[in-house]
């Protein structure tokens, strides 16, 4: 020990102590300003791992009757089993809380089968677990599905309670002719009624289905369902051509019916594209159209390429670099996550050679398209050979290009190009396959 001008005399029996190289804590206000600073330490680590956002999917997989052209796993005539469904369906979500605490969740999706089904007071204990359970963004997109004929006041009211700012209801046509012709089981005054009744309880942001090439379906009556559709002031519209799914009824009849060729398909699409745009509804997306700042958020994720984590059975997820589904019955869902049984049907972690080409093929779907930067960046492969080939597609009017400042470019397709998607990713994926062969993927980082 050192002594103020000398050093204390030492004999062979005492030892001598080590001198301190760090001077101690002392004083209250030395301790707090220690803590405040490890405090914010941890607040930034935190906030460095908040930044990493998730999509949530909760499959509902039953519904009062099962349309024509459903290809969706759903059920019909299954309501015994919502209790213990929703039972299952908690565990689940809090079993998987561990894998995303470091996430935080942006979009929450309930999808279906019929989700307003389920009935308000399940739909209140799911949504609950959901919120206390995991992390969710102040700006959350939280989305339900309805159908027209299950809307009351009182459902729509719980789900603003519990947060749901998003409603998209399964409209598909104004023509109770058509609606009846694949199995639907509303009309169009039941469409009108639930608007109202989701505009009382409070949910400002609706998304409405339609379909076109319905059978029997007229040039004339797919014009008439969409301006009846604008009349509902939604924000949002999603369009899909009708699609004979191997294994529906209407695929089983398709002989039988009276369906538009795929002339007539475009003629409609091409249409409803160049009407929506005069209402003020931007493509962002091959079926998908809204106002400025109402895109689907939680579907973006697919199309983007981020990650989000799905729930029931028959759901689908892409997490941590991984992709699975679950098992698409529900008896062996319900006793996976009672007896602790798989639950997971498929699973796969992602080659860096697949994202390549699902860059191409999910971007290309949406109205932001590609960027030569990020292609180089994500794949490590050079863009020359596509961007040749968008050249081509270009001078045909299927697709289109702007410069950014650096030399980058960003292309996506037009209302034409998309009515050709499919083959024009195509070839655009044969010539990505034949520069994977010629010039490997690189494992160095890019620079």
């Amino acid at each position: 020990m050192l002594f103020f001008g000398r050093k204390k005399p030492v004999n062979q029996t005492t030892p001598v102590p080590r001198p301190r190289h760090q001077k101690p804590v002392s004083g209250l206000r030395t301790v707090r300003r220690h803590q405040r600073q490890e405090e914010r330490r941890i607040r930034e680590l935190e906030k460095g791992l908040r930044e990493r956002r998730v999509g949530l999917y909760l499959h509902i997989p039953f519904c009062r009757h099962k349309c024509a052209y459903c290809d969706f796993y759903s059920l019909a005539g299954r309501e015994d089993r919502m209790d213990a469904y929703l039972k299952a369906l908690c565990a689940n979500l809090t079993e998987l809380v561990s894998s995303a605490s470091a996430h935080t969740v942006d979009t929450v999706y309930l999808g279906g089968g019929t989700p307003s089904l389920f009935g308000e007071k399940r739909l209140k204990t799911l949504l609950t677990t959901v919120n206390k359970t995991f992390h969710l963004d102040k700006d959350c997109e939280i989305t339900v599905e309805c159908n027209p004929e299950s809307v009351t006041l009182k459902l729509i009211r719980v789900l603003r309670r519990c947060g749901v700012n998003r409603v998209s209801l399964g409209m598909q046509s104004a023509q109770d002719d058509e609606l009846k012709a694949v199995g639907r089981i509303h009309d169009f005054a039941q469409v009108r009624t639930a608007v109202e009744l989701i505009r009382k309880g409070g949910i400002k942001n609706l998304s409405l289905d339609l379909i076109y090439g319905l059978p029997g379906q007229s040039m004339e009556d797919w014009q008439h369902s969409v301006e009846e559709a604008l009349a509902l002031q939604p924000q949002h519209l999603s369009l899909y051509a009708l699609t004979l799914e191997e294994g529906t009824p209407l695929f089983q009849r398709r002989a039988s019916l009276d369906l538009a060729d795929d002339d007539e398909q475009a003629e409609r699409y091409l249409w409803a594209v160049e009407r929506l745009e005069q209402a003020g509804f931007a493509q962002y997306e091959i079926s998908n159209f809204a106002l400025p700042g109402y895109e689907s958020r939680h579907n973006l994720k697919y199309w983007l390429g981020e990650e989000y984590i799905g729930f029931g059975p028959g759901a689908h997820s892409d997490f941590g670099g991984v992709r699975y589904s679950c098992v698409k019955d529900l008896d062996a869902y319900l006793k996976g996550m009672s007896d602790g049984s798989p639950i997971v049907e498929e699973s796969e972690r992602v080659p860096e050679q697949e994202r390549a080409r699902e860059y191409l093929i999910f971007r290309l779907r949406t109205t932001r398209g590609i960027r030569s930067g990020e292609y180089r960046q994500r794949t490590r492969m050079d863009f020359t050979p596509l961007e040749e080939k968008l050249t081509d597609f270009a001078a045909q009017g299927w697709a289109r290009s702007e410069s950014f400042p650096g030399g980058e470019r960003r292309w996506w397709f037009t209302p034409r190009g998309f009515l050709l998607s499919n083959q024009l990713i195509g070839q655009l994926l044969e010539v990505q396959e034949e520069e994977m062969r010629r010039t490997p993927l690189r494992r160095e980082e890019p620079r």
